[in-house]
């Protein structure tokens, strides 16, 4: 099946059912804050290496965590009574960020023109940090897009252990007490299945980003 070119002066996506088989959709367009609120509020995501062109992606099938379905381990709900976490929101979005990306350097889509792109949409009020602090030091986090009624996260990072799975912990735990349904993974992964993770059509994904 082609891939789909965008036209950069036209804000628009082709019909996401046009996807290939491995998610793929479109090509080019831009990462503006018109086109990324669209694109996610479409079940679409850009993600692209350096020195690629932007593709746009929107599987078939996505990764999800609702909310009230997050497993708390045992030896995690030790180690949280045993230290002092403490959970922080847009404590510095771009930092975050930056954070996620050092730590994916060498296998990472977190560019300079992504970087640029996610901070606008945060300053739109569109995109947020989790940070979870453990005995007063930063110990990780993740970043990710507010799409409707989900979630979108999209990379976190680690300093020390146990910090991205209390950001994740805490971040499901705020959206539950606020009507979130879902946290989008978007793809699986062992350690998000762990967490409480399941699969989902992508018809069923966006009944939930719409609810």
């Amino acid at each position: 099946m082609p891939i789909y070119k965008l036209d950069e002066n036209l804000i628009m996506f082709p019909d996401p059912s046009l996807a290939r088989e491995d998610g793929l959709l479109a090509i080019g367009g831009d990462l503006s804050v018109e086109r990324l609120q669209l694109a996610y509020a479409h079940g679409i995501f850009p993600w692209y290496m350096e020195g690629e062109p932007i593709l746009w992606w929107c599987p078939k099938e996505r990764y999800i965590i609702r909310p009230e379905n997050i497993h708390i381990s045992h030896s995690m709900r030790k180690f949280m009574k045993k230290h002092n976490v403490e959970i922080l929101f847009n404590r510095d979005f771009r930092d975050t960020m930056h954070k996620c990306r050092m730590k994916r350097v060498d296998d990472t889509w977190i560019t300079d023109e992504m970087e640029e792109a996610y901070n606008r949409l945060h300053k739109e009020g569109l995109a947020a940090s989790v940070e979870a602090v453990i005995d007063g030091q930063i110990a990780g986090g993740l970043y990710g897009v507010v799409s409707g009624n989900v979630f979108c996260g999209e990379s976190m990072y680690t300093e020390i252990e146990n910090g991205s799975k209390l950001a994740l912990i805490g971040l499901a735990q705020f959206l539950e007490e606020n009507g979130f349904v879902a946290i989008d993974c978007q793809f699986h992964t062992d350690h998000l299945e762990s967490m409480g993770g399941e699969t989902v059509s992508y018809e069923e994904y966006m009944q939930l980003v719409d609810l």
